[in-house]
């Protein structure tokens, strides 16, 4: 299949430029029961499952915003298998009082159709995706406030689109700190021989400028094909430890001690870049949030076993979050309303 194609399996996510209006259309019904909701825009629409736990008071809800690639609302990738993570996340809770929306990206999973051909790929339509779920709950009177939570690269769509709604928590989930530009060249320099790697840092710092590369080897036309370039130069001007400085909401960042994808030294860079955000590293927690050895043979099979429960210490530590930060928004609301003019 070519690598253009609208269908074609990418390294990295499918977007579409943004439509001018969206109606946000899928039914919600206040049960615990999981029912679909769906936004559709003049360019296609977008698929989501939401959960909202039975009560007769607002309760709080969290947009959850999967990862990099072709993973879907679950947390499932096709290659990978099927984790349910995301699933069980949202699932633990909505067991804690807390509604979710999760969703599939454009491209992804129901939301398949919605993809553009690959050279029309840009990062911001992503986030300018989940900023208008974002708004779409802001104006929703069952909910009594709006987290965001971002999984792996949907850290950084979560962090942006949470600046651009002004919602009411952040939570970042495996996030990474660096530019993905650099995460490349982390992955990359110990893999490659040296007159290879030359040329693939020539590549990435022509893309950091803002240039399309004519000329690739075709030893690194996977990573660097023309059609995903511009998709490419969106991405790598987003540097995650400078935007979750900017955010002025409650921020917890968690990270799982036997991620093989994402290193501790991550979350804790954007610790050092947000201070005053609560920094929770969870032991034994694998980058799909299963609990699961650095082993190799366990870390594959926790990709693909959804009887595999996500760390409860993963929820609880949301929850408690999300409560903790309403609990003080209100709080503070009340002073307000309080002082004499």
């Amino acid at each position: 299949m070519s690598p253009n194609s609208r269908r074609s399996v990418s390294l990295f996510p499918c977007l579409i430029a943004l439509p001018l209006s969206l109606l946000f259309v899928g039914y919600m019904t206040k049960s615990s029961t999981p029912a679909e909701v769906h936004i559709t825009t003049s360019t296609g629409t977008l698929y989501g499952t939401q959960i909202i736990p039975t009560s007769n008071l607002p309760e709080p809800v969290v947009l959850i915003i999967a990862g990099s690639g072709p993973t879907d609302r679950n947390g499932n990738a096709p290659l990978a298998g099927e984790n349910n993570s995301l699933k069980q996340l949202a699932e633990g809770l909505a067991d804690h009082g807390i509604a979710s929306i999760r969703y599939d990206k454009r491209g992804i999973g129901e939301s398949s159709a919605a993809g553009p051909e690959e050279v029309d790929m840009r990062f911001d339509t992503y986030v300018e995706d989940a900023a208008l779920w974002i708004q779409q709950l802001q104006v929703d009177s069952r909910f009594s406030s709006v987290t965001v939570i971002g999984h792996s690269e949907g850290s950084l769509i979560g962090m942006l689109a949470t600046q651009k709604t002004e919602a009411d928590a952040f939570v970042s989930i495996a996030g990474p700190a660096q530019t993905a530009s650099q995460i490349l060249r982390d992955q990359l320099q110990p893999r490659l021989p040296d007159a290879l790697w030359q040329q693939n840092e020539q590549i990435l710092a022509a893309l950091e400028q803002g240039n399309i590369v004519t000329s690739v080897p075709p030893e690194l036309n996977m990573l660097y094909r023309s059609s995903v370039q511009p998709y490419l130069i969106s991405w790598f001007r987003y540097t995650p430890a400078q935007e979750i400085r900017r955010l002025t909401v409650p921020v917890l960042i968690v990270q799982g001690t036997t991620d093989i994808q994402v290193p501790v030294s991550e979350a804790q860079a954007l610790k050092m870049a947000k201070p005053d955000a609560e920094l929770r590293i969870i032991e034994g927690m694998n980058h799909v949030l299963k609990a699961v050895s650095l082993d190799p043979e366990q870390q594959n099979a926790s990709y693909s076993d959804p009887t595999l429960p996500v760390v409860p210490e993963l929820v609880e530590g949301i929850s408690q979050f999300i409560h903790t930060s309403e609990m003080r928004r209100e709080s503070n609301q009340s002073l307000h309303r309080n002082v004499p003019n």
